[in-house]
């Protein structure tokens, strides 16, 4: 089950650019897949960041982390961070976050939805619909 929230916030520029609406992922997650339909079948324009393919953006996470907290972010449900030496796992802090999650992006729940009005980490219908005024 995904962790889903919802910052009404406006976020700062990246890289000097104004936001739109970006998806990242990995695209054969299954709630990426969810999320991307519900996406199209609302006629939402989304670019979609593929980390295997494109790297993990870390302004993008240290943003996310920034607004909604390390355990937000860091999917310690999966196989990746179980199979984590305890030593890395207690360690783990803001600090060292950044690189951990860029050398292990299946570590990152999904998906991460970044509007110009805020962060969604994970997908469910209902916080879709609210954040994009379908409500």
């Amino acid at each position: 089950m995904a962790i889903n929230l919802l910052i009404n916030q406006n976020l700062p520029q990246i890289n000097g650019t104004n936001l739109m609406t970006t998806m990242y992922g990995i695209p054969n997650c299954d709630t990426i897949k969810k999320a991307r339909k519900w996406l199209s079948e609302h006629n939402i324009d989304y670019d979609f960041h593929d980390y295997k393919k494109q790297g993990v953006p870390t302004d993008v996470i240290k943003i996310a982390i920034e607004a909604l907290g390390l355990d937000t972010v860091v999917n310690k449900r999966g196989t990746t961070y179980r199979k984590l030496d305890d030593t890395i796992k207690s360690s783990l802090n803001e600090d060292n976050a950044l690189a951990l999650l860029n050398d292990h992006a299946s570590m990152i729940k999904r998906p991460i939805l970044k509007t110009s009005n805020g962060i969604l980490i994970g997908f469910k219908a209902e916080q879709y619909e609210a954040h994009f005024g379908l409500k």
